[in-house]
């Protein structure tokens, strides 16, 4: 389904394949020869999505990109790049010829350098940068500029370095200083709130 959202509709190169079940929402730029199969969700919300040519966006993944008040994390991605199913893109740069395996996510303001993997279950946080022909290995979590890799057994170290890195601020606007983690989720469904009432005016666009 191709959705025009916040009054712009998707631009699609026509030898690019869409998948009947697939959702392309809003401002999304998709290249040449690039296949979004089924299940598959690329919503631009407030900001926008670029993908370039050749790229797979494999069953049931998500890119999404985000805005809030003057805050924007867009989403671009280049040309031959495998994201596998069931992935996560929630604002961030992919540079071309990276692999993103399944079940993996990029949060916001991340960038994932050429030639690099993002293997299976792996998490690559909030404006981490994984160098050119990095390996993240599957079920770890990469944090920071340089990145640092955590096991998920390492508890301590990654709330440490969550914390270092101002999860709250970077992706809801939030200051965490001073309150509960149930007041700081509270206020972060509020902020995605907001920023998803505009899709009480989307259009749905008829497929060729």
């Amino acid at each position: 389904m191709i959705i025009k959202h916040r009054g712009i509709e998707p631009k699609i190169d026509p030898s690019s394949y869409i998948a009947p079940t697939a959702a392309v929402i809003g401002n999304v730029t998709i290249g040449a020869r690039t296949k979004v199969m089924f299940g598959a969700v690329i919503n631009s919300e407030g900001s926008r999505v670029t993908i370039g040519e050749g790229t797979i966006i494999s069953e049931n993944a998500v890119i999404r990109a985000t805005a809030d008040g003057n805050k924007e994390y867009f989403v671009a991605i280049g040309e031959n790049v495998f994201i596998g199913p069931h992935a996560t893109i929630l604002g961030g740069a992919l540079e071309p010829f990276c692999y993103i395996a399944t079940g993996a996510t990029i949060l916001h303001g991340a960038k994932v350098s050429s030639g690099s993997v993002v293997a299976v279950g792996a998490l690559v946080h909030a404006n981490a940068v994984v160098p050119k022909d990095f390996f993240v290995p599957p079920y770890t979590i990469a944090i920071g500029d340089p990145v640092q890799l955590y096991s998920r057994n390492e508890k301590e170290e990654i709330i440490k370095a969550i914390m270092g890195i101002g999860f709250s601020k970077v992706a809801f606007n939030i200051d965490a200083a001073g309150k509960t983690r149930a007041e700081i989720y509270k206020e972060a469904t509020e902020v995605r709130s907001r920023e998803y009432d505009a899709h009480l005016s989307d259009e749905p666009i008829q497929n060729d």
